[in-house]
């Protein structure tokens, strides 16, 4: 195993917000709290210290004891559930959806950043206690989004039709995508393992939150990971005073909307928020909550509420109130003693919309973690690029651009158009002076030569470069097979593939060797050789 970081801006696939963030650039510091240092994480303990309260902690520790039953808990998970209760014990947390048999790979990678962050803490700071958490967004309703996964270049996909929260999904129907899924699998005792733990999971637990608790508690248990589960009536009482916030004076949309007004000037807004961040939840049905002329109306529905009636509603039902992205992180917050939230570039940009909702509601602003992400090369793949003489950066260069490297310096005919550009261009910066000094129309007809010898030039450069594609027709061909191997469809395989493609040829050395390669605290991509 050889393990490598490259900047994450040289993969070109994360953007400028993320960028900006990882370099602490002037343009995004308003819109975080302390960053991901060891300093800045001595100051979060500090203040989440201070702020959260013993009762929240029980309130916690009780849901999760009842969450847990009938699961097998791992010694140190249950030590963790435990430690909660203290008030020198904190959380890093991370969430993620309920994919089909976890999804994409980077679920896994966002679980191992989440744990190796939480152990690298403990050792700083030995008088705290950090606790890895996976938050699983059980009331999410948008199935299409994790009714599949990815296995070898093909779909395994679970037609089901159910409404409401998608935590609540009967795993009915999965028996037969359990039979589909194993036949691709073969007979391996890596296999076998892969068709226990599916089979475990959906065939004998009756909802998709409870099938996705026992695969991650499965893979991760040994590392102490606690799983929470927010559809739970004990935890949305304990968020009952912001939902009441949020149907008497819509605070978060209007403090995102404000935030929003300045981000916008040089970031792309990832998410923008409703009048009333909250869905009405049902067992069937997750609506948005709307208010009109006075009245409290539920999407979809013929249920219409006054605000008194709604605030009663709320205090006899929290459980049917169920936040969206724009309220879920506070959620989080409220009821997890947590210091640092990980995710990916696209959860952090929102997360970066919020900082004054917190603030303008008490709550302490976590810090975020651009999550681990990781390009794994085997060691038939790295000698493929050896020979095809291709680094890891090059690698993450545009198809085009790379196969245009590449066939010129494999070519015989070494002619430097940029070079030759180059100076054509001062050429004509000598002309455009004497231009000046004489007419305005001298000045015009210098410029427009320019730009025709200079096109006549690139025209040339790109009638070569085809030629030379074409008479290296060999090597173009391998540098995009291989290319497309290790980024399918031109993206990050983390997108892509699924783990169990990987387990299946590493086993429980995979999670061992991204265990031991991811640091969190680096801010680097990662890229495991194994």
């Amino acid at each position: 195993m050889k393990v490598t970081q490259i900047p994450f801006k040289d993969t070109g696939f994360f953007s400028k917000i993320m960028k900006d963030y990882i370099d602490e650039k002037e343009t995004i510091q308003p819109f975080y709290h302390n960053f991901p240092s060891i300093t800045g994480f001595y100051n979060q303990l500090e203040e989440k210290e201070k702020s959260f309260r013993l009762q929240s902690r029980l309130a916690l520790v009780s849901a999760l004891d009842k969450q847990y039953k009938g699961f097998s808990v791992s010694e140190k998970t249950a030590d963790n559930i435990e430690l909660l209760k203290r008030q020198n014990t904190f959380t890093v947390t991370t969430g993620h959806q309920l994919n089909l048999f976890t999804g994409p790979l980077y679920f896994i990678y966002k679980i191992i950043s989440t744990i190796n962050l939480s152990e690298e803490l403990n050792e700083k700071f030995p008088d705290k206690k950090v606790v890895p958490v996976y938050w699983m967004a059980t009331e999410d309703h948008d199935f299409e989004e994790i009714n599949f996964f990815n296995f070898e270049g093909k779909k395994v996909l679970w037609n089901h039709r159910s409404g409401g929260a998608v935590g609540r999904f009967t795993t009915d129907g999965l028996q037969e995508v359990f039979e589909v899924f194993s036949k691709q699998l073969g007979g391996s005792k890596n296999a076998n393992y892969l068709k226990e733990l599916f089979s475990n999971a959906y065939i004998n637990h009756k909802n998709l939150a409870q099938a996705t608790r026992y695969i991650a508690n499965e893979l991760f248990k040994e590392f102490g990971l606690v799983i929470v589960d927010g559809d739970d009536t004990v935890l949305k009482q304990e968020f009952l005073p912001f939902i009441n916030d949020e149907i008497e004076n819509k605070t978060s949309f209007k403090e995102v909307s404000e935030t929003i007004k300045i981000l916008e000037k040089n970031y792309k807004i990832q998410v923008n928020p409703r009048e009333i961040n909250l869905f009405y939840l049902q067992d069937n049905s997750r609506e948005r909550i709307i208010y009109t002329n006075g009245v409290f109306k539920i999407n979809n529905t013929n249920i219409t509420f006054s605000k008194e009636e709604i605030l009663a509603e709320a205090a006899a039902n929290p459980l049917a109130f169920s936040p969206n992205v724009i309220m879920r992180p506070l959620y989080q917050e409220v009821i997890l003693p947590n210091i640092c939230y990980i995710g990916g570039g696209g959860e952090i940009a929102y997360w970066l919309q919020l900082k004054a909702y917190f603030s303008k509601v008490s709550i302490p602003f976590p810090i975020l973690l651009l999550r681990n992400s990781v390009q794994i090369i085997s060691e038939k793949q790295q000698h493929k690029l050896d020979k095809l003489h291709i680094s890891h950066r090059e690698l993450f260069l545009k198809q085009h651009q790379l196969l245009s490297k590449k066939v010129i310096e494999n070519s015989d005919i070494k002619i430097d158009f940029d070079a030759k550009i180059a100076y054509l261009k001062s050429q004509f910066a000598e002309l455009q002076e004497v231009a000046k000094k004489t007419s305005f129309s001298f000045v015009g007809a210098v410029n427009a030569q320019e730009r025709k010898q200079i096109k006549g030039l690139e025209n040339l450069q790109k009638r070569l470069l085809k030629a030379e594609k074409k008479r290296q027709e060999d090597l173009v061909e391998r540098i995009k097979e291989l290319q497309n191997d290790l980024l399918p469809n031109q993206s990050l395989e983390e997108r892509q593939r699924n783990f169990s493609e990987f387990y299946l040829s590493y086993g429980n050395c995979f999670i061992s060797h991204l265990k031991e390669s991811l640091k969190p605290l680096k801010l680097e991509f990662t890229i495991l050789n194994i």
